[in-house]
């Protein structure tokens, strides 16, 4: 799995500039747009949370717990609008911080240890955008990647009751993946490998699963599929919205620009980084695809 350190750098100067441009609650997983791109980024994610409350049926009197919560988007709208309880996990300092100063409860954890002796059992969990950065590239390499998600699909089902549901949302290797070695950052600039290894360096530690295939069949011990849709094209747009916020003018965002510019001048990657969108061209060239998943604990046996 992605570490602290690891996660901090992700989560810190990419997403401190996302965050001016989106707000301190701002959601930086993939919108749900189902074909309308006429909707507004706003109305796509709040179409998004209220999909997420609907299949995980949690009313007010729920307890549901958001693993690799982020700024806390989801743990905002289940508080807030459905008035039930939620407790985020994070990796990072910086997103638990912000949380709590908005008054979210949050908390420094892993993911994949957590039990129900730290926080109790719950009636939903949810994950959006946390489950790629589980198995770290280390870990594939050494052919341990399905452990380490079936492990993980351990910890929820001890979180749940029978029937309890999971909504999983996650980026996976799309149909034009590449193999490991092929990623070069020397290679031609724009490039798949280029591109690859350009995400590489930006989440460090992090290596995805191979489509949605790998995850259901490592969820299978504990859960049943329910339902599940690709988000490639929604993502897309999201990137696309996200762009268009990180380059309207803040005076605020544009000084943090200026602080970045030693690095800029002397780091190509830091340029390639801020200037184009790696994640957008993977999902345009399906070397990445995007799920959204419901999972339902299956009865004891």
């Amino acid at each position: 799995m992605a570490d602290k350190q690891d996660l901090d750098f992700t989560y810190s100067t990419i997403d401190r500039i996302f965050r001016m441009s989106m707000g301190e609650t701002g959601d930086f997983s993939g919108a749900m747009y189902d074909g309308d791109f006429s909707m507004t980024l706003e109305e796509a994610q709040e179409k998004k949370h209220r999909y997420i409350v609907e299949q995980l049926d949690i009313t007010p009197d729920s307890r549901v717990l958001d693993m690799g919560c982020g700024w806390g988007p989801l743990v905002s709208y289940i508080t807030n609008q459905v008035g039930a309880k939620c407790i985020g996990l994070t990796l990072s300092d910086g997103q638990a911080r912000a949380c709590k100063k908005n008054g979210l409860d949050v908390h420094i954890r892993n993911c994949l240890t957590v039990t129900p002796d730290d926080f109790g059992t719950f009636d939903a969990v949810a994950s959006l955008g946390a489950f790629e950065h589980f198995c770290s590239i280390e870990q594939y390499l050494a052919g341990e990647q399905e452990d380490v998600y079936r492990g993980f699909f351990k910890t929820v089902s001890d979180l749940l009751p029978e029937g309890g549901r999971l909504f999983l949302q996650t980026m996976v290797f799309g149909p034009n993946m590449i193999d490991h070695g092929e990623m070069n950052i020397r290679a031609k600039k724009g490039s798949t490998p280029h591109v690859l290894a350009l995400l590489e360096r930006q989440f460090p530690g992090s290596w995805l699963p191979y489509g949605s295939e790998m995850v259901v069949d490592c969820a299978a011990q504990h859960f049943d599929l329910v339902t599940k849709s690709s988000g490639r094209l929604d993502y897309i747009e999201t990137i696309t919205q996200w762009e268009k916020r990180y380059r309207s003018f803040n005076l605020k965002k544009y000084a943090f620009f200026l602080s970045l510019l030693p690095k800029y001048l002397i780091d190509e990657n830091i340029r390639a980084l801020l200037t184009t969108s790696p994640n957008k061209v993977c999902f345009e060239r399906e070397v990445f695809d995007h799920f959204r998943m419901v999972f339902e604990k299956k009865p004891s046996a």
